[in-house]
């Protein structure tokens, strides 16, 4: 490559040495010797090799709009052939009325099938067409510059002409490599470029995802061996304050998931070890009555506790249950926010500090240096994937030693993600909901059902209950045509006549004392609609609300719908979430409406999400950095996840730090990849 081209190749895909080229892996293969007639492209049609008699070769336009065309016929049909590039030289190694072969992405345009810079062969009786080609991820702009998946091939194979197999050690063990039944490094990286057959190129894909995702399992595993021997506050005695809360002030009787998941924490904490447990739950399952008993329980040892939540309406939520909860029992906790200020704030630190507070709940105000606790031992997160590793660090150094750590997430994680990103933490799973909770019932509706819809939500009303409007959008958009938020809230009170009914809005742009009010108003009841967007997804509880009603239902997410959906259904009356979209729906959108129909199980609405969007998409660990595998998928390759998280575990026990010689190559890899910044991780 000569510096510009090589310049061009380094910004657009990352590639500056041989090793990034040699991780650049084909995406797919196509079988040179497989010959399509031209007659049978059509529009599933993606690479093909055609051959046949080339004609009607010249130019047309000038300038930069200059380019080359020629058409290729066959007995059954014919196709374009246009080069942008190049021009000149290409017309004069091409001879009209000659017969050649063409390899090319087919593309449609007005009706007509072509070929753009097609790879193209004289074809005779020396011609030799390869068998498995790789195809390679390209770009526009490389494209553009000649830099076709043809150059892509001969880098590589120029690459291979240069390496030899000791070039490419093995960095596996000859015991797993054998166990496993693993082709070795060097043939894994040949085959993945050049595979004699299919099964090579699975054999080569199958070697290096293993390798993935053990280096991966490795890394959650050591942390958990870290985790084990982390020490951390003893809570020895179940006292008081835990007894009197459970025996007189419970507002309802624990369901079994949470008895359950309390005897984990007890069990925890009374190690010596800190503890680090994720406590899974479904929106509405009782997490908060476990968070807070896991304080009163610290708080029964002599420790002070507190919950951090990642915006102050969920912040306050918490101060406000917990508050609650706590009243008779005459135990203080304060809120402690950005917003609050003066006097207040001086009161709360002072009583941190000389231990007199013994809880306190609040956003990241919490982790300021000014706020200094006499003796944390109990640090409950609420959404955590929501704040920054360096955030939480700052929570933990304000005691000698960490405090013990509960995280909680409404978010259901499937169990081939959690393996991957919370692998290092022991997890808990509230599986039940409360008694007395009913199963909210979900419905698809189109708009033209819209006057029975808004009759229906009409009745639910009369009945002294309330309702949600939730909109996708804040503003009109070009690209999509979707009724605004303003449009839709015009729209609600031509239903619902200002002079019978109370309508609340809120949004992410509002003012936030307006926000706040017009907030209060809906939870206080005296408004019956809260027509929003989804800020109010997580942190609002009303449990008079039983209508759940979501605008344009296809633009939501499945875990969106879902987090929505579980703002209903929080008292004991019989909830409804509707999910109204237009009358024409694509099939994608169309199958997420009918997994919200046909189930409320957050764990199955999680697997299905996973499988539909990918983990990156779904937790945005892409873009986090938390999982980045060259050509493993956590959904896909869950049977390889399961075998090297076993292998890791095993090979962990038999010798920890990796100290045996031949373990090297895995203290390389190890070495090779970054820790990754995994949810649970504490330092």
């Amino acid at each position: 490559m000569g510096p510009q081209r090589g310049e061009l190749l380094r910004m657009e895909l990352g590639i500056a040495t041989f090793e990034d080229l040699l991780y650049h892996f084909p995406y797919r293969y196509f079988d040179r010797t497989q010959m399509t007639k031209i007659g049978d492209i059509g529009p599933h049609s993606e690479f093909v090799q055609i051959g046949g008699t080339l004609i009607n070769v010249g130019e047309e336009g000038d300038g930069r709009k200059k380019r080359l065309i020629a058409t290729l016929y066959d007995e059954s049909g014919r196709i374009e052939l246009i080069w942008f590039q190049n021009i000149n030289w290409i017309r004069k190694s091409l001879v009209e009325g000659s017969r050649y072969v063409v390899f090319g992405k087919v593309a449609n345009f007005n009706g007509y099938y072509n070929i753009s810079h097609p790879e193209i062969e004289a074809l005779n009786s020396e011609t030799n067409i390869p068998g498995m080609q790789p195809v390679y991820s390209t770009t526009e702009k490389l494209r553009i510059r000649g830099i076709t998946n043809r150059s892509f091939a001969k880098l590589t194979q120029a690459l291979f002409e240069k390496i030899r197999q000791h070039d490419i050690p093995e960095l596996l063990p000859a015991e797993l490599l054998g166990r496993y039944r693993l082709c070795n490094r060097y043939q894994a990286m040949l085959w993945l470029h050049y595979p004699d057959t299919e099964l090579h190129a699975e054999m080569a894909r199958h070697r290096m995802k293993w390798e993935e995702l053990f280096v991966s399992q490795l890394l959650i595993a050591r942390l958990r061996l870290q985790h084990t021997v982390q020490p951390g506050w003893r809570f020895d005695t179940v006292g008081p304050h835990f007894n009197d809360f459970f025996n007189k002030y419970l507002p309802f009787q624990l369901t079994d998931a949470q008895k359950r998941v309390l005897r984990e924490i007890r069990q925890d904490t009374a190690t010596g070890k800190q503890m680090n447990r994720l406590l899974q739950g479904d929106v509405g399952s009782g997490k908060t009555i476990v968070a807070l008993m896991s304080m009163l329980l610290a708080m029964d040892n002599g420790f002070q506790a507190c919950i951090m939540a990642p915006t102050e309406i969920l912040a306050t939520q918490h101060y406000n249950g917990i508050s609650g909860l706590l009243e008779e029992m005459g135990i203080p906790i304060k809120l402690l926010t950005g917003n609050v200020k003066g006097k207040e704030r001086k009161a709360i630190l002072a009583g941190l500090a000389d231990g007199s507070l013994p809880f306190v709940a609040g956003t990241h105000a919490l982790i300021e240096d000014t706020v200094v606790f006499q003796n944390l031992g109990l640090a409950v997160i609420d959404e955590q994937h929501r704040f920054g590793v360096g955030q939480r660090a700052k929570l933990w150094k304000k005691n000698e030693l960490p405090p013990h750590v509960l995280v909680m997430t409404a978010t259901p994680i499937p169990r081939t993600l959690a393996m991957t990103m919370y692998g290092d933490l022991d997890v808990s799973v509230i599986d039940e909901l409360p008694p007395g909770r009913q199963e909210i019932k979900t419905v698809h509706r189109r708009d033209s059902s819209r006057a029975q819809v808004m009759q229906f939500m009409k009745a639910e009303i009369e009945k002294g209950r309330q309702a949600y409007i939730v909109y996708p959008l804040i503003e009109e958009s070009e690209k999509l045509d979707l009724e605004s938020l303003m449009a839709g809230y015009e729209q609600v009170k031509m239903w619902f006549a200002e002079d019978k009914y109370k309508i609340a809005m809120v949004h992410g742009r509002m003012e936030p004392a307006l926000k706040e009010r017009n907030m209060k108003r809906f939870v206080s009841g005296e408004a019956q609609i809260l027509v929003a967007t989804t800020v109010i997804e997580v942190g609002v509880n009303v449990p008079n609300a039983t209508v759940m009603l979501l605008e344009s239902a296809e633009r939501f997410g499945l875990s969106q719908m879902h987090q929505l959906r579980g703002r209903v259904g929080r008292g004991g009356e019989q909830s409804y979430c509707i999910l109204m979209t237009g009358s024409k729906v694509s099939d994608e959108s169309l199958k997420r409406i009918n997994i919200m129909v046909s189930t409320t199980d957050g764990f199955k609405i999680a697997e299905e999400d996973l499988a539909m969007r990918g983990p990156g998409d779904m937790y945005g660990t892409r873009q986090s950095g938390e999982m980045k595998f060259r050509l493993a998928d956590i959904v896909q390759d869950s049977g390889i996840l399961e075998e090297t998280r076993v292998a890791a575990q095993q090979l962990l026990a038999e010798d920890p730090r990796l100290a045996a010689p031949q373990y090297q190559g895995i203290r390389y890899l190890l070495g090779q990849q970054k820790e990754q910044s995994h949810w649970g991780k504490i330092s």
